[in-house]
């Protein structure tokens, strides 16, 4: 039997299995057993492509923004990218803010805006401390008495004459930048494609500023881009569809005893007028003129829109100019609702506007230089006066609403919209 039971050529495959084998080294049907052993790689978010890392910073919550863009300085710069605010805004996470700079004090206040309604108050902020080698502390307040603000993303662009400061409203912090690459004041400003464009403004009657100035903050880096068709002094700046608005203001010189006398003269107004330049194009399109006249003391940019506010000496009205370069209606005008101002402000030149596009809101603050002399030799009374009264315009709706007034420790503050 063991004879015919080693003669496994009688027996099927599967009967041979159960057989115990005396030499397993040798038996060919042997299953071999292979043991794998599996690593396990841990991947963390910063090894992410840049498109996913960002699908995810865009989604934390606003007051974990300035910590996570210390980490490195490839979380920085995709927290300050053109894509994040866009993911951000198509979440509907995206703030936007009224950022107030006193000329006078050392503070600063920010006031942020939902969909409908602004906030019910004012956040100050203290300024901080300069940084080493840019300013004199004796010196920042005539610097800040000239500057224009700026604002790419959370950073706001402090642009003086012969200085620019850059404001981190993330981390309260204040950087020098380099300057202008003309001395410059009363010059017109505006933010396209995330550089900033500068035109017009003088320092003296022969130094008159017929440049355009582009400044990378990539780079920290500023060049010509182009020269003006109109030299303007004390003008305003607006950017709507890749185009630098350049509004209002006068053209200033001087001319023979007057210019040896070292006395500026204006002898030509440019104050209803705008020039448009093509920032892609490096071109300048034709310029419009304000059909109603007046002079121009208010100008910004919203939901394609340039809107002006323009003082007649005696009133004051409110256009809007059709800015959609691919709309049938580019370049029309329309006369709005002027804003309500209160009984106690007549127009002079004593008051100032700051205008400031904000999402889809116009807000006008009033600035008011030397109020109390004012007010005085009208005879009125100061019980009830705000010096830095704020309106809102609803582009949507066409209506006025009062905001909360700036606090007194702001007084003649420059204005800008920023986004966090």
């Amino acid at each position: 039997m063991s004879e015919s039971c080693s003669n496994s050529r009688h027996f099927s495959w599967l009967m041979k299995s159960c057989f115990p084998n005396p030499n397993p080294n040798t038996n060919i049907h042997q299953s071999i057993i292979t043991t794998t052993t599996t690593t396990t790689t841990t991947t963390d978010i910063s090894s992410l492509p840049d498109d996913l890392l960002l699908e995810c910073l865009s989604r934390v919550p606003s007051s974990s923004l300035p910590s996570l863009s210390l980490v490195s300085r490839r979380w920085s710069r995709l927290l300050l990218s053109p894509s994040f605010f866009h993911l951000r805004r198509h979440l509907h996470l995206l703030h936007h803010s009224l950022f107030a700079l006193s000329s006078t004090t050392l503070h600063s206040a920010t006031l942020i805006f939902d969909d409908d309604t602004t906030c019910s108050s004012w956040v100050l902020h203290p300024f901080p401390i300069l940084p080493l080698h840019s300013l004199s502390f004796a010196n920042f307040q005539s610097f800040l008495s000239q500057a224009r603000l700026s604002a790419i993303g959370p950073r706001i662009f402090i642009i003086g004459r012969n200085a620019m400061l850059r404001y981190d409203t993330w981390t309260r912090t204040l950087l020098s930048c380099s300057p202008m690459l003309f001395p410059r004041k009363k010059f017109a400003s505006a933010v396209v494609s995330a550089k900033i464009y500068v035109a017009g403004g003088a320092y003296s009657t022969s130094t008159q500023s017929a440049t355009v100035d582009e400044y990378d903050p990539e780079t920290d880096t500023w060049r010509v881009v182009s020269h003006a068709p109109r030299v303007r002094y004390g003008c305003i700046g607006a950017s709507v569809d890749g185009v630098f608005y350049v509004i209002g203001g006068l053209k200033m010189g001087g001319e023979g005893a007057a210019m040896a006398a070292g006395r500026r003269e204006a002898h030509v107004l440019y104050a209803s007028s705008m020039d448009l330049y093509d920032v892609e194009a490096r071109a300048w399109l034709r310029s419009r003129a304000l059909p109603g006249g007046g002079c121009v003391v208010g100008a910004c940019a919203a939901m394609g829109y340039v809107y002006i506010l323009a003082n007649h000496a005696v009133e004051l009205s409110f256009w809007r100019f059709d800015a959609r370069r691919k709309s049938r209606g580019f370049g029309e005008w329309s006369r709005i609702k002027s804003p309500p101002l209160p009984g106690q402000v007549r127009v002079d030149s004593r008051v100032k506007f700051s205008c400031v596009g904000i999402g889809d809101k116009v807000c006008l603050v009033q600035v008011m230089g030397c109020i109390d002399d004012l007010l005085r030799r009208s005879g009125r009374s100061l019980r009830g006066f705000k010096q830095a009264l704020v309106l809102v315009y609803n582009t949507a709706s066409g209506d006025w609403t009062r905001g909360p007034d700036l606090p007194d420790v702001i007084p003649r503050a420059a204005c800008v919209h920023f986004q966090s």
